[in-house]
């Protein structure tokens, strides 16, 4: 088990070092570039997508979900104000204050 461990650890370590490493000849392509400057938004939309919209029944559209209400609340804010610390804030807060 722990050298199943060990070798799963060094199989992430090395494909990651592969592109950070600068001393190693590799270039990833301007398509490439573009292709996975999407990836982080799709991977953060995967992760908080069912948490505001769903629960154990299923999807909840409902405006007394707080989740929901907390999401719109941050979405307007970071749209307004560009700053992470008021969005989070906001947020949070509306959340802790429904919850």
């Amino acid at each position: 088990m722990m050298i199943t461990i060990l070798l799963m650890a060094c199989i992430t370590f090395f494909t990651r070092y592969l592109f950070l490493h600068r001393a190693l000849p590799f270039k990833v392509g301007p398509k490439m570039q573009q292709f996975l400057s999407f990836s982080a938004p799709a991977v953060l939309t995967a992760i908080w997508v069912p948490i505001v919209f769903l629960n154990e029944e299923g999807i909840n559209l409902n405006w007394q979900n707080p989740y929901l209400s907390a999401a719109i609340v941050a979405v307007i804010v970071a749209y307004k104000t560009h700053n992470i610390y008021y969005t989070t804030l906001a947020g949070m807060g509306l959340f802790l204050i429904l919850n």
